[in-house]
């Protein structure tokens, strides 16, 4: 007996390449169409669609229904983003799905993106039309596999430019003799079209990469959303974490601005990524400082998200001691080694929302858990501990930890019960 294979229509992707959706659609909703239709389609209805994954499979099978050859398409963006070049949705006909991925920065050093048609398209805006079938596919590797899979015709067609680079539309056929000069001239019309809804579902999307890169996912989601008013926002219970650099006054001393950024951003790298990857938001960065939350409704339970906290502490711990071995990194700058922490977990309900001055809000999160939170991570180096536990996480975890007293906060009336997990004892602080 054999097993079906996962995925019945793999598709490959260079390394820079992650793909982040698949879609298909009801070809039956779509019915017959012609030119009149598609153009009445995109001056109508298409404004409504907010998913450009669905948009875009919605109009390359009404061009397939109008009787255009069409085999393979896809549409290529850029985008506003510290970490990515741009995002594409990829359609082929014979399998009926519709790829969206996400592009890294790193693609355009690369000799496979310099090699490629796309890359005149997107970095001058020149058309392109390769016609295989006659005139061969020369030694682009791209034009070479698409022969194999029987491509006669392939052009790719610059749309709107984003900044410096343009946007793109690729289309491909199997048709003997390739796209005849009518089909295709009404499918750059009808691309031409596209392309404004394409530019505002992407002006869309870069707001979004800006407000959660620097917002963080939840505050920037919550942003997009209208709440933008001063005082707006909700109460939310979570895990608080503290975080602070230990001895970032001395290294400031020593080191000039630009090492002294370059050490801050190995550091948080190694802290907010621990965070992320564990499920938490991080919320501000504050000089040395990193403030975060472990949301409860964003986990099975409460002790979920204490156990997420304290894993992405020990995370973040083992990353710093990996950054400290590491004699590669930074090793143009002298004297930073090693880097140490203090790590707070404290659990509260916190108000998150907009705070600020009319014309200049923060979204962030306030209220006497933060506090407390920022308070235990101070007493972190006095009692030689690299993550402190107030007694509300404790209570949720299952794990060994030192009892270290009740101790006095500064501004809290009342003292708190503090705790160190067991297993990290011998890290120094």
């Amino acid at each position: 007996m054999t097993s079906k294979p996962i995925d019945p229509y793999p598709r490959t992707y260079p390394a820079f390449v992650s793909l982040l959706r698949r879609g298909t659609c009801d070809r039956g909703a779509i019915g017959s169409s012609d030119r009149a239709d598609i153009e009445s389609w995109l001056l109508s209805e298409a404004g409504e669609e907010n998913d450009l994954l669905a948009l875009f499979q919605q109009f390359v099978w009404r061009l397939v229904a109008s009787g255009q050859p069409l085999h393979r398409a896809s549409i290529h963006v850029g985008t506003l983003h510290p970490e990515l070049l741009g995002y594409a949705w990829n359609w082929e006909h014979d399998d009926g799905y519709c790829d969206e991925v996400k592009i890294d920065e790193a693609s355009l050093q690369t000799d496979a993106y310099r090699r490629n048609p796309l890359f005149r398209v997107i970095e001058h805006g020149e058309l392109f039309r390769g016609r295989i079938e006659t005139d061969g596919p020369g030694d682009s590797p791209l034009l070479r596999d698409l022969a194999k899979k029987g491509i006669t015709d392939y052009a790719a067609i610059p749309l709107h430019a984003v900044g410096r680079h343009h946007n793109a539309a690729t289309v491909a056929t199997k048709q003997v003799g390739g796209f005849p000069d009518r089909q295709f001239e009404e499918i750059e019309r009808h691309l031409r079209l596209l392309a404004l809804h394409v530019q505002r579902h992407i002006a869309l999307r870069i707001a979004e990469n800006t407000l959660t890169t620097y917002l963080g996912q939840a505050a920037g989601s919550q942003v997009l959303k209208g709440s933008i008013k001063r005082g707006s926002g909700a109460p939310i219970d979570a895990i608080i974490w503290a975080s602070d650099l230990r001895g970032f006054t001395h290294l400031a001393d020593r080191l000039d601005d630009r090492d002294m950024i370059a050490v801050l951003n190995a550091y948080f790298e190694r802290l907010a990524g621990a965070v992320l990857d564990h499920g938490g938001e991080v919320l501000k960065f504050i000089g040395d400082g990193l403030l975060a939350v472990f949301q409860f409704a964003k986990f099975d339970s409460r002790q979920a998200a204490a156990k997420a906290g304290l894993a992405a502490a020990e995370a973040a711990l083992a990353g710093l001691d990996e950054l400290n071995a590491d004699m590669e990194v930074l090793s143009e700058i002298a004297g930073w080694r090693p880097l140490r922490t203090g790590i707070a977990l404290h659990l509260g309900e916190v108000f998150f929302g907009n705070v600020g001055a009319p014309r200049r809000l923060d979204f962030t999160v306030i209220g006497r858990a933060v506090n407390a939170a920022s308070r235990v991570e101070g007493l972190s180096k006095s009692l030689d501990r690299p993550v402190l536990i107030t007694k509300g996480v404790a209570d949720l975890l299952d794990v060994p930890l030192e009892d270290l007293g009740r101790h006095e906060l500064r501004g809290f009336s009342e003292p708190v019960a503090i705790y160190a997990p067991k297993a990290l004892l011998s890290i120094a602080v």
